[in-house]
C-alpha cells in the first residue's frame, strides 16, 4: 500500500505545508502508520537549515532522565557544529526530539554530515530549501505538531507508510534525504529487488546509508548521477533501467520535482497538469482535496518520466 503525493507551483509560491497536508490526509487510509512531507521554501544561499531526530518516540517512554538525556544530545551537535565552524543563525524545537536550525556553513557537506550525525542524532535533512519532517501519526496530527499548515514554498512531496517490512518508528518513515546531498528527497511506493547489490556498489564508491528502505537508495542513486553531471531527467531515466522491480517514485531537488514508474507500471500514479501548478499522487482522491473545481487527471504510462521546474 503507502500513499505518495507531490506538488509545484509554477513560478510562484504557495501555501505547499497546507496543500501537501490536505493530500495525505486524503490517503491515510493507504498508510495509518506515519505521515512525512519534504517541504521547499524560499531558498537561503548563505545559509543551510537543517532538521534532525534526536530519539525515537519510544525512549520517552522510558521514564526520568529522557529529556535530560535529549538535551545532552542537542548540546553535543550545538557543540559539533560549532568545531566545524558553522554558526547557529536559528534554533527551534517543535517538539522535545525533533530540532530545526539554522546554520551558516560553506564547507564541506559530506564532512559536515559525518560529523554531525551519530547513533543518537540522526539527520532528516540539509538544505538550502529542503525540510523533512516525518512522525508517527496522521498527516493531520504531524502538520499539527509541526505548524506546518503555514509553511510557504514552491514544491513538496509526502508520503503515507503501512509498515510491512520494518518498525512503526520515525527511522522507518519516509521521505528519505539524499546523504549527504543538500535539497534532494524522495518517495516511493514499491519495491527494489536489486536493492542490495546496488547499495553495494553505492558504499563502494563511498556512500552511506541510514536505513534498509529502498527508497533511500533511489535518492542517493539520483543525487549521484546528478553529481557526475546527469540533469535530473536523465538521472531518472537511468533509474528505470538500472533499479530492479516494480516501483513509482517521486523525486524533489532545490528546484525540480521529478516523477518515475517502472517498465510495468504496476504501483499507481495519478497526475494532474496546469500553466500554474502540477500535483500527483496515488489516487485521484489526494489531488481533488486541494481544488474545488472539475479537474482531469491522466494515468502516466510505464517507463514513463517527467520534470517540471518551480
Amino acid at each position: 500500500m503507502c500513499g505518495i503525493a507531490g506538488l509545484i507551483h509554477r513560478g510562484k509560491s504557495g501555501n505547499v505545508g497546507q496543500e501537501m497536508t490536505s493530500m495525505l490526509q486524503s490517503l491515510w487510509h493507504r498508510g495509518p502508520d506515519s505521515s512525512g512531507f519534504g517541504l521547499y521554501g524560499t531558498a537561503q544561499a548563505n545559509h543551510l537549515v537543517m532538521r534532525l531526530k534526536l530519539a525515537e518516540t519510544e525512549e520517552l517512554t522510558r521514564g526520568y532522565g529522557v529529556e535530560r538525556e535529549i538535551e545532552r544530545r542537542a548540546e553535543q551537535v550545538r557543540e559539533r557544529l560549532s568545531e566545524l565552524g558553522a554558526k547557529i543563525i536559528e534554533e527551534d524545537s517543535p517538539t522535545v526530539y525533533a530540532h530545526r536550525y539554522v546554520i551558516d556553513y560553506n564547507g564541506d557537506m559530506n564532512k559536515f554530515a559525518e560529523w554531525v550525525q551519530d547513533d543518537h542524532v540522526e539527520i532528516l535533512s540539509i538544505g538550502h530549501s529542503l525540510e523533512l519532517i516525518k512522525d508517527l501519526g496522521s498527516a493531520t496530527d504531524v502538520s499539527e505538531k509541526y505548524n506546518l499548515n503555514s509553511f510557504t514554498g514552491t514544491h513538496g512531496i509526502g508520503h503515507t507508510r503501512m509498515a510491512t517490512e520494518s518498525d512503526v518508528d520515525i527511522a522507518s518513515a519516509h521521505p528519505y534525504w539524499a546523504f549527504p546531498y543538500n535539497d534532494v528527497s524522495v518517495v516511493h511506493n514499491g519495491q527494489l529487488t536489486n536493492y542490495w547489490k546496488f547499495r553495494r556498489y553505492l558504499e563502494h564508491r563511498g556512500h552511506r546509508f541510514h536505513s534498509n528502505c529502498d527508497s533511500e537508495l533511489i535518492a542517493v542513486f539520483v543525487a549521484d548521477r546528478m553529481e557526475k553531471g546527469d540533469e535530473l531527467e536523465e538521472a531518472m531515466n537511468r533509474s528505470i533501467y538500472e533499479l530492479d522491480g516494480v516501483f513509482t517514485y517521486i523525486v524533489a531537488t532545490s528546484d525540480s520535482l521529478g516523477m518515475a514508474k517502472d517498465t510495468m507500471a504496476a504501483k499507481p500514479l495519478v497526475l494532474y497538469e496546469d500553466d500554474q501548478f502540477v500535483a500527483m499522487a496515488s489516487e485521484e482522491v489526494a489531488i481533488r482535496s486541494v481544488f474545488p473545481h472539475e479537474i482531469d487527471t491522466i494515468d502516466p504510462y510505464e517507463e514513463e518520466v517527467r520534470v517540471w521546474h518551480a
